[in-house]
């Protein structure tokens, strides 16, 4: 079941995400930073455990980013991120957004929902708000990926 977070969740959030930033997949979060950004987040439940996380968040009037998608390895390939994307594709166009971006390691899974790998320079709101503070900054691997909504 997806649905979304509440305060409730950003302990279990932190947790899933935090496993992915020790690896170096994803970039990690304060639990102050979930918190601050929970109305963002979506979770898929399964017996009463979050098993995967995504967050939505607008970066203007017609762009929004999906951010800290993360399945546990466990529940990985049942379709599980697929559902999170999807349910940020329909809030994006319920908030009337006609751009939703992501910077991913993993392209091929995005490009499968119909996203378009594209140019960094395609949302300068991302690169100067928040990726200019990243430590990753000037050796980022992460790809841009697109999908323009109707």
């Amino acid at each position: 079941m997806i649905r979304r977070a509440t305060v409730k969740d950003a302990q279990d959030i932190f947790i899933i995400l935090q496993q992915y930033a020790i690896k170096g997949i994803l970039l990690p979060r304060s639990l102050n930073s979930i918190y601050e950004n929970i109305r963002d987040f979506f979770v898929y439940e399964q017996n009463g455990k979050i098993v995967g996380i995504g967050s939505l968040h607008v970066f203007w009037e017609d762009l929004a980013e999906i951010k800290s998608l993360a399945v546990l390895e466990e529940y990985q390939h049942h379709g599980i991120g697929k559902k999170i994307v999807e349910e940020c594709i329909k809030d994006a166009k319920a908030l009337g957004i006609k751009r939703v971006f992501a910077l991913t390691y993993v392209p091929e899974f995005f490009q499968k929902l119909g996203f378009k790998i594209v140019d960094k320079s395609e949302f300068p709101q991302k690169v100067w708000t928040e990726c200019i503070h990243c430590v990753k900054f000037n050796e980022c691997k992460e790809v841009p990926v697109l999908l323009e909504l109707q």
